[in-house]
């Protein structure tokens, strides 16, 4: 469903756009993907909605099949990009999981500040974007997913999540068409 319209108080969710993860092959360029982002920051800074970035710095305990990016990292890996330009009144998470609710206090800071629809934007689609996605909808929040700002490294997996996983956790926009519905606030 295409997005109807947005709540009184969104907050924007940038998933993992940081150091170590924009420069891996990706589906659709990386650069392309941060700029819609940074647009969409910029964007809800300007009506005083918030923005939330999240990194990742580690990977969960359990034993898997696949580690995904095992070993050492370099000092700058999960650094945000500097195109997001993270502001003092952003709110900052890290997570050593794939959904950025798990662990920590995102739910309950967003409902402080009167939040009731998420727009959710990042790397990777299939991963932190999707499993964000899916708590944000648990979670009682009103999602949207900001589908030209997020790419996955597989492509068979960014189109599941769009086409297939999204439908059912929220509705699906373009940075544009999000950024329209801003204006007519």
């Amino acid at each position: 469903m295409p997005l109807t319209r947005l709540d009184p108080r969104p907050a924007l969710i940038c998933i993992d756009l940081q150091q170590g993860i924009v420069n891996q092959p990706t589906v659709h360029p990386t650069d392309v993907i941060v700029q819609h982002a940074a647009r969409l920051a910029e964007a809800f800074r300007q009506r005083g909605l918030p923005v939330v970035l999240v990194n990742v710095t580690g990977g969960a305990p359990g034993r898997v099949e696949s580690r995904g990016m095992a070993g050492e990292r370099p000092a700058d890996w999960s650094q945000l990009v500097a195109e997001l330009r993270p502001q003092p009144t952003d709110i900052l998470i890290s997570k050593q999981v794939w959904g950025a609710f798990t662990h920590g206090d995102l739910a309950t800071r967003l409902r402080q500040l009167d939040v009731t629809q998420t727009v959710i934007a990042g790397v990777s689609t299939s991963i932190g974007v999707e499993s964000t996605a899916r708590q944000a909808y648990e979670l009682g929040f009103n999602v949207v997913l900001a589908t030209d700002a997020m790419t996955d490294t597989r492509a068979d997996a960014h189109d599941n999540s769009i086409e297939r996983i999204f439908p059912r956790l929220g509705e699906r926009a373009s940075s544009d068409e999000i950024i329209a519905l801003l204006d007519r606030r």
